[in-house]
């Protein structure tokens, strides 16, 4: 079982994360731009930033760690409830939802394995 720390870890492995807010919750931005907020309206959930392919593919997979509400129809992002969600699934969902936000000089200094930092 995850929660907001485990997300906020995985994001400091991160280059160029800043923790923030989003709607008055709890956020990760790169530069600025938002790829992952905790979503404590309604149900709960992580919201995280991802393809609109990737998003059906993970409601399709009929996996219930997987959900979306109406509000993010035709959104590129997947509610993802942290109870249900494997860490190492978690850690693949927050890494890409950072790789689509990233500006592509950070992308380029990640993949090569450099440090995180500005």
């Amino acid at each position: 079982m995850a929660d907001w720390d485990d997300v906020v870890a995985l994001g400091r492995g991160l280059m160029e994360v800043e923790e923030s807010t989003s709607y008055n919750t709890p956020a990760l931005k790169v530069r600025g731009r938002l790829f992952v907020r905790l979503r404590s309206e309604a149900e709960g959930a992580l919201v995280v930033m991802c393809g609109l392919d990737e998003k059906e593919a993970l409601l399709a997979s009929g996996d219930p760690a997987f959900f979306t509400t109406a509000h993010y129809d035709g959104y590129g992002a997947v509610l993802v409830d942290l109870e249900r969600v494997g860490h190492g699934e978690l850690a693949e969902l927050v890494t890409e939802a950072w790789r689509i936000k990233a500006p592509a000089r950070l992308r380029r200094r990640f993949d090569a394995g450099q440090a995180p930092g500005p």
